[in-house]
């Protein structure tokens, strides 16, 4: 066998596996055909029953007989004893929450006729009232007279006076043609249907929430009867819930599938019933994700209390809802202000200042002189002026004004002063006697004393008057001055004899 024979034999093998496994990816996903087959819908049919045919279904007829036949009954939490999957009236529970799903998919298809269809009498409507089924409840009020705009009760209660007057105006100005007596039947009979089934609807939440308050009562608390009787049904019953880790139950009711006409680009990945319900898009977008999953953690715990039919008041629900929404709110609040902080005190503590006889002559000799502080003082409200030309803005401060005085004189320390030897200070001493007549111009006395005296016994006399003055001024010198020195007394010898 030749290297092409072997090579057309591969090829052959190659071709047919990969026709084998095209074979079964069609056998293993015909969901995913019938999903697209149901999405492809022609709505060009004259009526509205032709693409929407779960009004006229017999399995929705049955549920609501059903729904109805309970609600007579007013069935109470004592009957539900066991596994809530063996309960009867479980499996209707989790039928009509399947139905719900299907209600809104029907009401999408029917806005989807009665917006293609009524485009042609009044276009610009679409863009006006977004909402489906206001948009609905809208064409049926106005019909083909658009001038029912103005001062409508009816449409008051469907829109607010601002989208009202502004549908008004631009009904005036549209560009759109009168529809024909069929026409008009086929879009009053969508908008009957579209009303009627969203009544349905509202009905089987209605049943839903009055029962899951039974069946599951700490579940329902937390995420709502309708959420809960639809995560149920999804997982297979409440037993099954109750076995599933939290990762897994916040991924059911994932949806892959897109309805006509809508682009699958909004659809979120890996989110499901619960990151839709009320509890978790009450948050804002950033955060919603996060509260999918603690949502899903306390669900899972809710559950397996509801399974043992433990807490069948709710207590266990309340306190983990009032502990997702204390996490709420922590998660809500804005960041704490940056403060500035001061420096913290430094280590080290306060240096030792030296001191001593040497430190503080060092401190007299480089303290400032009373000049020194006399030119540093300055005025207040004066204009100084400039020592010199050259340094504008230097000033001599009081020195040499005229309200200054003298200079005064600098207090002496008697504990830090320079010492001198007592020689020098005789020397002073004897520099600063004065010889010879007081006068006025030496002594500051009065200018009408004189020499001249007069004496009863003499008459006139002149005398000295600093004689008396000098005198004691000597005795002074020599015994209490502050130079003067003990005397030594020489006396003669005396003799003690004793008897």
């Amino acid at each position: 066998m030749s290297l092409a024979d072997e090579l057309l034999a591969d090829l052959e093998e190659a071709a047919e596996e990969e026709e084998g496994g095209s074979y079964g990816e069609e056998e293993e996903e015909p969901a995913i055909e019938d999903v697209q087959e149901e999405t492809q819908l022609d709505l060009s049919g004259d009526s509205v029953k032709s693409i929407a045919k779960l009004w006229d279904s017999k399995m929705f007829a049955e549920i609501m007989m059903k729904i109805e036949e309970y609600i007579s009954k007013q069935a109470k939490a004592s009957e539900v004893m066991g596994p809530v999957e063996a309960a009867p009236e479980y499996r209707v529970i989790v039928d009509a929450n399947n139905l719900t799903v299907e209600i809104e998919n029907e009401l999408n298809i029917i806005h989807k006729f009665i917006r293609d269809k009524y485009s042609k009498r009044f276009p610009e409507l679409e863009s006006l009232v977004p909402n489906a089924l206001d948009y609905i409840r809208t064409v049926k009020e106005l019909g083909n007279s658009l001038d029912k705009c103005k001062n409508n009760e009816n449409l008051q209660q469907i829109l607010t006076n601002a989208t009202i007057m502004v549908v008004s105006v631009t009904a005036s100005t549209t560009q759109g043609q009168q529809l024909s007596e069929e026409e008009l039947e086929r879009l009053e009979e969508a908008c009957d249907m579209a009303l009627e089934l969203n009544a349905s609807k509202h009905r089987i939440y209605e049943y839903v929430e009055s029962r899951m308050s039974f069946i599951a009562p700490n579940l329902s608390i937390i995420i709502g009867a309708s959420t809960a009787a639809k995560i149920m049904g999804v997982a297979g019953g409440l037993t099954n819930l109750s076995k599933m880790p939290a990762c897994n139950i916040m991924l059911l009711g994932a949806q892959r599938k897109t309805l006509s006409g809508f682009s699958s680009t909004s659809v979120l990945p890996h989110t499901g019933y619960i990151y839709h319900s009320d509890i978790v898009q009450s948050l804002p977008p950033d955060l919603r994700r996060k509260a999918a999953r603690l949502v899903a953690a306390k669900c899972t715990l809710a559950a397996r209390v509801d399974s043992f039919h433990e807490s069948t008041e709710g207590k266990v629900g309340y306190e983990l809802k009032d502990e997702i929404e204390r996490k709420f709110d922590k998660w809500q609040e804005p960041p704490p202000v940056k403060q500035v902080k001061p420096l913290p005190a430094p280590l080290d503590g306060q240096r030792k200042k030296r001191g001593g006889r040497r430190y503080r002559k060092m401190k007299e000799r480089l303290g400032l002189t009373e000049i020194r502080k006399q030119a540093n003082r300055m005025s207040f409200g004066e204009i100084e002026e400039d020592a010199y030309q050259e340094d504008l803005g230097f000033s001599l401060g009081h020195l040499g004004k005229s309200g200054s005085g003298r200079v005064r004189q600098t207090q002496v320390n008697e504990a830090t002063k320079a010492r001198i030897s007592k020689t020098l200070q005789r020397t002073l001493q004897k520099q600063s006697v004065v010889y010879g007549g007081k006068s006025t111009i030496r002594d500051r006395s009065s200018g009408t004393a004189s020499s001249v005296a007069f004496t009863p016994l003499q008459g006139l006399e002149i005398v000295n008057p600093q004689a008396a003055e000098k005198k004691v001024a000597e005795a002074n010198q020599k015994y209490f001055s502050s130079m003067a020195e003990f005397l030594k007394v020489k006396g003669e010898k005396s003799g003690i004899t004793s008897t």
